[in-house]
């Protein structure tokens, strides 16, 4: 097939946050993502913003410079246009691409709220194109993930019976923030560890063992509880040097339950628990664990290292084992990078995971991605969940 032509959204030389370059960039330019992309154009804050980027990256001159949202959706030769700006300014770099038609892979969250996330499946709706929408819940295809989903659907451990999540993290401390993200200490902005870091979890926890199911008697799908511990957060500059301290109205402290969604491998009345705490945990103890407690065993999933399902960690590496109850014994879960995954930085795999299942589904295959549609339904259920609770 022809490569799908892709149009980058914040690629920028002087970007505060880098994920264009560190995340997409090394899978598009990879053997993998040659074979079956090519970039012909960027949009940034001006053309001159984007010239500088096609040069300080060394993408080729060919490559058109955009400054205009409108400009970029009416080029004829864009197939893919993606979205890698600070999430308030995601509808107004893509609405109009969206209108237009084109397939479009947006980075998580899709928007500030749930009300723009709408609108702008809305417009790929009428468009016509909303299967042609990607977006950046990359943990669904993160191949331990999908391992799990096998595990589970194989019957080894029964049926599931309840599932425990414990996460620290978030941000790298508990009480700092880079001046680049003091956006995080403001709701509003809707970046910040709420929708991000607990937001990306539940979501690739839901996409293994189900969507938790709304309460006959409240009509929400999970309870929660919240506490904003440390209100007050040190802004650190590039120099290391705290400069400033601002109030923060984002919870750095998550409970939530539900019940999971009784299935052939699920029990009627199952159980989702997910704690999430901002910060650093207690020395020795891993920033992430998650079990899956079934019938016949238990899965149980360890990131010493790193919160970040949807990214994968490196050093020390996720784990994964099944508990036996009939033998007594534990045994890994094998699973593995794909090849062209090994030689990508950690950003860029499960990232690549996307771009590969956009470019199968363009070959006739399923649509094996979150859309939009997808988005929206986390961003519902994630402000259901918080509704009600004031700084």
């Amino acid at each position: 097939m022809a490569p799908i032509r892709v149009a980058l959204i914040g690629l920028s030389s002087s970007a505060k946050t880098a994920w264009a370059a560190t995340a997409h960039l090394p899978y598009l330019l990879s053997p993998a993502g040659l074979a079956k992309f090519q970039i012909v154009a960027l949009l940034n804050s001006s053309t001159d913003a984007a010239r500088k980027a096609i040069e300080f990256y060394k993408l080729p001159a060919s490559t058109r410079a955009y400054g205009s949202p409108s400009d970029l959706a009416a080029d004829p030769d864009v197939d893919l246009v993606v979205c890698n700006t600070r999430v308030d300014v995601h509808e107004a770099t893509i609405a109009a691409s969206v209108e237009a038609g084109k397939a479009v892979f947006c980075e998580w969250p899709l928007a500030q709220n749930s009300e723009v996330a709408a609108a702008l499946v809305s417009k790929a709706e009428k468009a016509g194109a909303l299967d042609k929408t990607v977006v950046g819940l990359q943990g669904r295809v993160f191949p331990l993930v999908e391992n799990l989903r096998r595990v589970i659907a194989s019957g080894r451990i029964g049926k599931v019976l309840s599932s425990e999540v414990r996460v620290f993290g978030g941000l790298n401390d508990r009480v700092i923030l880079p001046r680049t993200l003091q956006y995080f200490t403001r709701s509003e902005v809707g970046g910040n560890i709420y929708k991000i870091g607990f937001g990306h979890v539940l979501d690739t926890v839901q996409s293994v063992v189900g969507d938790v199911e709304k309460d006959p008697e409240t009509g929400k799908a999970v309870h929660g509880h919240f506490q904003l511990q440390r209100p007050q957060v040190k802004i650190r500059d590039a120099d290391g040097t705290i400069t400033e301290t601002v109030t923060s109205d984002v919870p750095d402290l998550i409970l939530v339950a539900g019940t999971l969604p009784e299935s052939p491998r699920t029990q009627k009345g199952a159980t989702l628990h997910y704690r999430f705490r901002r910060g650093q945990p207690f020395p020795g103890e891993p920033i992430l664990s998650w079990s899956i407690n079934g019938e016949k065993g238990e899965i149980r999933v360890v990131s010493p290292g790193g919160a970040f399902l949807n990214i994968g960690v490196e050093n020390p590496p996720i784990t994964a084992e099944l508990y036996d109850f009939e033998t007594d014994k534990v045994t890994p879960l094998e699973w593995e990078w794909a090849d062209w995954q090994k030689d990508l930085p950690m950003p860029a795999r499960n990232i690549g995971g996307l771009y590969e299942a956009f470019a199968a589904a363009q070959e006739g295959g399923e649509v094996g991605y979150p859309t939009f549609g997808s988005a929206l339904a986390r961003h519902k259920q994630l402000e259901e969940l918080i509704s009600g609770w004031k700084a």
